[in-house]
């Protein structure tokens, strides 16, 4: 029924292992904490529980239904596992990163938001919210985790981590690693008093302006498409 030889599902499984080596050189996860998955069409290759990023391998990467059947599981499949499916039922999303990233979580426990700090944030769709607590790996975490989304590509998990996703697991990856940096900046700035943050006015023109420069791609990709 499911092709597992398939290129693209074989190139997620590597990508996959080369994100979550990057999770633990980055900062945004200890041990093995923190998970990620790439949808393939009707299938999704998410990294297993329990296992050391520095021991991972493609085939221990778990491939599951959209409907969260197993379809092939040498190790268990992550314990957040409903939450990605929740999201890919829920978006148009291609990827999704969940970290344990310190910057974010220090900030979990004390707002209900992430402001928008610096122009960078309309990247991630604007302020990011704070998801109400919810234990791990349960459909309430997932439920949490999709009404904190909603218009955005990061969310923040209360006394948690964060969640981020995007067309492509490096675009999710790259939202993790910004989400981390606003709240680094963010923190830093309440120590010298109280932040001046972007209108949503402001936003705005900043996400014109992006459109109409093409920001963020590159000029050979926007010529050819």
């Amino acid at each position: 029924m499911y092709d597992l030889d398939a290129a693209d599902l074989h190139a997620a499984r590597e990508q996959l292992v080369a994100f979550s080596a990057r999770l633990l050189a980055d900062g945004l996860a200890v041990g093995s904490a923190g998970n990620l998955s790439v949808r393939c069409g009707d299938l999704v290759a998410i990294t297993p529980s329990g296992i050391s990023y520095h021991e991972l391998s493609a085939a221990d990467i778990a491939v599951i239904a959209l409907d969260g059947t197993e379809v092939s599981s040498p190790e268990a499949p992550s314990s957040e596992t409903p939450m990605h499916l929740a999201i890919y039922a829920a978006t148009n999303s291609g990827a999704v990163v969940h970290t344990h990233s310190p910057e974010v979580i220090a900030l979990s426990t004390v707002r209900d938001e992430l402001p928008a700090i610096h122009y960078a944030i309309t990247s991630l769709g604007g302020p990011v919210r704070v998801a109400p607590y919810a234990r791990f790996g349960s459909d309430g975490l997932a439920s949490a985790a999709i009404g904190a989304l909603d218009g955005r590509q990061a969310a923040i998990l209360r006394n948690h981590g964060a969640v981020t996703c995007g067309r492509t697991l490096a675009r999710a990856y790259e939202n993790a690693l910004l989400l981390e940096w606003l709240a680094g900046v963010y923190r830093r700035a309440l120590c010298y008093g109280e932040p001046r943050i972007l209108s949503a006015a402001e936003l705005a023109e900043v996400s014109a302006q992006a459109r109409r420069l093409g920001y963020g791609t590159r000029r050979r990709s926007r010529s050819s498409s």
